[in-house]
């Protein structure tokens, strides 16, 4: 019997490979989006300023700190109207990332396509809120977007 080497992966495979991680990441910030429309309608009804309260209390965080103060601001200017549309929203996006995310994962070239204009399309929206306010988080986000859409643009070139 003759022994086989193992297979090195091919560039198809590779390729498959970057797709089905950017599809799971397109999945992750869906089932993100939905766990904030969840979360906004949620308090929908709710005193929105004393649940904030109660949970700085369990968190032990203190209600009269400068960054507590300012987030507690914010909530109390929520208007139910704006719970509202912010749930959604939240559930539209997450709508199109899960069909982005199974379109990919399951290799179909529109889903490649889509996630193109889509996250080419909400760039400048993530540059201008890094200018507003700079965080890790943001700039990371950003920076994965625009590798996807160099990838996702640079694959669907070499197939012509």
């Amino acid at each position: 019997m003759i022994a086989r080497r193992p297979r090195k992966p091919t560039q198809p495979e590779k390729s498959s490979l970057v797709l089905i991680l950017i599809g799971l990441f397109k999945l992750l910030k869906a089932l993100l989006l939905v766990a904030i429309g969840i979360g906004a309608l949620r308090y929908l009804h709710k005193d929105a300023a004393a649940s904030f309260l109660h949970w700085t209390r369990v968190l032990h965080v203190d209600p009269e700190g400068r960054f507590v103060h300012r987030i507690l601001v914010k909530v109390l200017r929520v208007t139910p109207k704006q719970l509202k549309e912010l749930s959604v929203g939240t559930f539209l996006y997450a709508g199109l990332f899960a069909t982005e995310g199974i379109g990919l994962l399951l290799r179909k070239r529109w889903a490649e396509y889509v996630t193109i204009v889509t996250t080419a399309g909400l760039i400048p929206l993530e540059i201008y809120e890094l200018a507003r306010h700079f965080t890790f988080t943001r700039i990371t986000v950003t920076a994965i977007n625009v590798a996807i859409v160099w990838y996702l643009v640079a694959r669907v070139r070499s197939r012509r």
